[in-house]
C-alpha cells in the first residue's frame, strides 16, 4: 500500500506554483523580454526617486535647516518604494486577476 503519489518530481510542485503570465501568456519570447526591462528600467526609476528623496532630505535637514525640503524629501522616498512595490507586484496581481477571470 502506498500512500504517496507514484510518479512527480519537485517540477511538477514547482510547475503548479511558479506564474504563467496569465494573459501575457501567448505572447513571443521577444514581448516577454521587452515587458521584463521595461518594469525594470520602471523599478531602477523608482529607486532613483527614493535615493534623491534621502539624498533631499538628509541636506534638507542638517546642511541647510530647510524643513521644506526635509519634508518634500521624505514625500520623494514614500512615493520611490511604492512604486518599487507596485511595479514589482503587477506580475503576481496579473496573474491573481486573471485566474480569477477564468
Amino acid at each position: 500500500m502506498f500512500l504517496a503519489a507514484e510518479k512527480g518530481d519537485i517540477n511538477t510542485i514547482i510547475g503548479g506554483i511558479a506564474p504563467d503570465w496569465g494573459p501575457f501568456g501567448s505572447l513571443g519570447n521577444e514581448a516577454r523580454v521587452m515587458i521584463e526591462v521595461v518594469m525594470a528600467v520602471a523599478i531602477l526609476l523608482c529607486l532613483a526617486i527614493a535615493i534623491w528623496g534621502a539624498a533631499k532630505q538628509r541636506i534638507g535637514a542638517t546642511a541647510l535647516r530647510d524643513t521644506f525640503s526635509a519634508e518634500q524629501g521624505k514625500g520623494l522616498i514614500i512615493a520611490g518604494l511604492t512604486g518599487v512595490f507596485i511595479i514589482g507586484s503587477l506580475g503576481t496581481l496579473f496573474t491573481i486577476v486573471y485566474g480569477m477571470a477564468v
